[in-house]
């Protein structure tokens, strides 16, 4: 997942995400102001997530641009956590933000490893097995 978080942080200023994690899934939160869901493109390929948004404008019909400052087109291309599949993955656009559910592998858990002291260690015991 290392990848992920180096490939989130070299996005443009422009681009603002959360990256969370859960023991089943990661969630990816991006902000897309002013995108529909129907302008919005995410794919898994080749161990590669692709997103691509586009905020259409309208424009009043008697103006004309002098400077054009707010166009949105957003096109990422991340790095798929080795332990995510992109199987049941889900996306949704509310409110300009996106969404993206990105499920973890069945058996990628960590198995946990108990760390107890040393029994020879002097210092968690004296001579008499006082701590």
């Amino acid at each position: 997942m290392s990848a992920l978080r180096d490939a989130l942080r070299d996005l443009s200023d422009a681009a603002f995400f959360d990256l969370l994690e859960s023991d089943d899934s990661y969630l990816l939160v991006l902000d897309v102001p002013g995108v529909p869901a129907e302008t919005v493109d995410v794919a898994v390929e080749d161990g590669r997530i692709r997103i691509e948004a586009r905020r259409q404008k309208d424009l009043p019909e008697k103006y004309h641009y002098l400077e054009e400052n707010r166009p949105l087109f957003l096109d990422v291309d991340l790095p798929l956590p080795d332990d995510a599949t992109e199987s049941n993955a889900e996306a949704s656009v509310d409110r300009g933000v996106l969404e993206l559910a990105l499920p973890k592998r069945e058996g990628s858990d960590r198995t946990p490893i108990d760390v107890v002291s040393d029994p020879e260690d002097s210092t968690a015991e004296d001579a008499d097995g006082d701590v």
